[in-house]
């Protein structure tokens, strides 16, 4: 991936916002960020009291916050409540798919309100979403609201990219694929998938995320750095 580079690649140290950095992937992120010399701050549910899901939560531990020359929201969860991946339609509740949203669509897109103030001009918005999410790349069907909750985030994205390039000219706002990683949040899913651990998928990400441009603004790539379908 082309582009100008930052942190460690440029030499120049980064001031980084990871929400989530509680979870699997969140913490590597923060680690790897805070090895190789970035400013980190960092937000969780469990560290912070930071909750996607409460608009007072989100507003509340944002006020102030900013700007960053990177924003990586890396909230997210496959199992809420109890309530295991649908293998079929049948078997949709109205409390799944709304947990769902709450967690994966809403709550990033609650954020991104705030990414006027939170983003530098020349920075990257990344949101963690997930491969099952693309439309044009589902082919086994099944996981109807993790799925559609992840597709409704990449339009998010997507339309936010749209608004902030008026503002933010050579930002790159993006959605990420991080590939299967092995953690808590996937142990049960993964079968006979290959896997890679948190800290394998952080490094990926910061070298995606290092090439990122404003060229690249309102797509979706996968932890190499490849265009992911919408």
């Amino acid at each position: 991936m082309d582009g100008g580079a930052r942190g460690a690649n440029s030499g120049v140290m980064a001031n980084v916002l990871v929400l989530g950095a509680s979870g699997g992937i969140g913490s590597a992120l923060q680690a790897a960020h805070a090895g190789r010399g970035d400013a980190v701050t960092a937000l969780s549910r469990s560290g912070d009291g930071f909750d996607v899901t409460d608009p007072a939560s989100v507003d509340g531990a944002l006020a102030g916050l900013g700007p960053f020359d990177r924003v990586i929201v890396a909230t997210g969860a496959l199992e809420i409540a109890g309530a295991e991946p649908e293998k079929t339609i049948r078997a949709v509740t109205a409390k799944a798919m709304a947990d769902q949203y709450a967690v994966n669509a809403i709550g990033p897109a609650l954020v991104l309100a705030h990414a006027h103030d939170l983003l530098k001009p020349d920075g990257v918005f990344a949101v963690l979403s997930a491969r099952v999410g693309s439309i044009g790349d589902n082919r086994i069907g099944g996981w109807i609201s993790y799925r559609s909750a992840k597709a409704a985030v990449n339009q998010i994205v997507h339309t936010a990219a749209i608004e902030l390039a008026r503002t933010h000219r050579h930002a790159a706002v993006v959605v990420l694929h991080p590939g299967t990683v092995a953690t808590p949040f996937t142990e049960k899913y993964l079968g006979r998938h290959p896997s890679v651990p948190p800290e394998k998928a952080a490094i990926n990400l910061l070298m995606v995320m290092d090439g990122m441009t404003r060229d690249h603004t309102g797509r979706f790539f996968d932890w190499a750095g490849k265009e992911v379908p919408w």
